[in-house]
């Protein structure tokens, strides 16, 4: 528990701009240790009794079984593992921007890293939201042509892509309009594309479809 109380301290102290900078360098390390464990089962389960722990401070946002309360936090259960380390990785180097959320993950270590990521994959998936039928016809239209080549036909994503199914729908909102008017949060050119194909007045209704599946 000392342990975690330290990590929480040194979070805190970096979102004040207090400590080291980010080291680029320790994202392959973290991503190595990432295949490695996925290869043997006893060393994934002691990475995810460690990632446990470590989330403890993650849970007053993203909620204590990755299911967040807060509308525009994501949820993070049965997310694909390599894509949350690639959104560590950016908030870490500054790629993606959230202050307080930069601070938090550069006080990890890429073994930390590693382990928070696989224990949020373990956790059940959100419950899907229950959506008229008459309201996501079209919206599933639209996702089928432009999204699901990337992210499937049940927006499951994939090693790259990230889960989109049960996923909040307020963040999902948020990030695709900041895709599309390119606002410096997030910075993803094939995205930018994506949801400009997609159409601003889309956004809502394909969001509110991506809610409701399983």
């Amino acid at each position: 528990m000392d342990k975690i109380w330290r990590r929480r301290v040194a979070a805190v102290a970096l979102c004040l701009g207090v400590g080291a900078a980010p080291v680029p360098a320790l994202a392959d390390e973290a991503a190595d240790m990432l295949a490695r464990i996925g290869e043997d089962a006893q060393a994934r389960a002691k990475a995810i009794d460690n990632g446990r722990g470590i989330a403890t401070f993650c849970a007053n946002c993203h909620g204590a079984d990755g299911v967040s309360t807060i509308p525009e936090v994501p949820n993070l259960a049965a997310q694909n593992p390599d894509y949350l380390l690639t959104q560590i990785n950016a908030f870490t180097s500054g790629k993606r921007k959230n202050e307080f959320m930069e601070g938090l993950m550069r006080a990890l270590a890429p073994a930390d890293k590693a382990a928070l990521v696989l224990f949020y994959a373990s956790l059940s998936a959100p419950t899907p939201r229950t959506v008229a039928e008459s309201e996501v016809a079209a919206a599933k239209e639209a996702f089928d042509k432009i999204c699901a080549r990337c992210h499937g036909g049940a927006a499951h994503g994939s090693t790259t892509t990230p889960r989109l199914a049960g996923q909040q729908t307020e963040y999902l909102r948020q990030s695709l309009r900041r895709y599309l008017t390119m606002s410096g949060e997030r910075f993803y050119p094939p995205m930018t594309a994506a949801v400009t194909q997609l159409g601003e007045k889309n956004i809502d209704a394909v969001t509110v479809y991506l809610g409701s599946l399983k």
